[in-house]
């Protein structure tokens, strides 16, 4: 009797932890970054402008003695914001989180007037576990370039975003998807400039901290992205936009949306 209650006990804490387990599984948000894995997206502007990327992921590389998969795009070319985000950069995956590795640059098209590139390592781009509004990465620091001769001191903080989860998921190109998970990549940057008056240095504020980039992007499970909204935008400190503006030759505003639509892709 005592044998058969010993085996009735360990029957049950082995059934439970296989349910565990199974259910840890089924709430595993599979990333699907196996190598030949590859996605089209068809991106649209706000000048009906209109593009197409191919995504795929390419062989083993070692970033920091740690090992990554190149991502790379056809003809080394990429329109979409977040195409040009991975192209040539490592990306791995641990748990829910993707992680990026390599060089950061603005994609000419956010037509931004400052151009730069930032070097990330084991930058968390997307956390399907991220709370709302939670933060999994954080970077910052401070670039100094040259636009027009004049010498530009850029203090950045490139932030990851967690959002929302959608059970089913309808991009606005009217394709539907189950299990979907949003998040963003938010960059901001605050701009000075340091000049001499009657050999005096001033320091004078071109941008106030402002977000430049907010791209929002929706991952669905097993699939990867489906859909990217990117917002481009900066405005000129007030109190001198008109005359940065002409020493610079660039605008004393912008405003863009840029957006990626899955079409096609293949996962193995």
């Amino acid at each position: 009797m005592k044998n058969l209650i010993a085996l009735f006990l360990i029957s049950t804490i082995l059934y439970s932890c296989s349910n565990d387990n199974d259910t840890a599984q089924s709430e595993s948000f599979v990333l699907p970054f196996n190598s030949n894995n590859y996605w089209t997206y068809d991106i649209t502007d706000d000048t009906q402008n209109t593009y197409r990327d191919s995504l795929f992921v390419g062989n083993d590389t070692l970033i920091n003695g740690k090992t990554y998969k190149k991502m790379k795009t056809k003809d080394n070319v990429a329109f979409g914001f977040y195409s040009n985000s991975l192209n040539n950069n490592g990306v791995r995956v641990t748990g829910n989180k993707l992680l990026l590795s390599g060089a950061f640059s603005l994609n000419n098209d956010q037509n931004l007037p400052f151009n730069f590139t930032l070097v990330l390592d084991d930058f968390i781009a997307f956390d399907a576990d991220a709370p709302l509004e939670g933060n999994p990465s954080t970077r910052s620091g401070v670039i100094q370039e040259e636009v027009n001769g004049y010498p530009l001191i850029i203090n950045y903080v490139l932030k990851s975003v967690g959002g929302n989860s959608y059970p089913n998921y309808t991009s606005p190109d009217g394709k539907t998807y189950s299990d979907v998970k949003s998040g963003k990549i938010v960059l901001n940057i605050k701009v000075t400039t340091t000049q001499e008056v009657s050999g005096i240095p001033i320091t004078i504020t071109i941008l106030q901290p402002q977000d430049v980039i907010i791209s929002d992007q929706f991952v669905a499970k097993n699939i990867g992205v489906v859909h990217t909204h990117t917002i481009s935008q900066y405005y000129l400190d007030s109190q001198f936009s008109e005359e940065i503006s002409n020493q610079l030759n660039i605008p004393t505003s912008y405003s863009g949306n840029q957006f990626e639509y899955l079409d096609t892709y293949v996962i193995n």
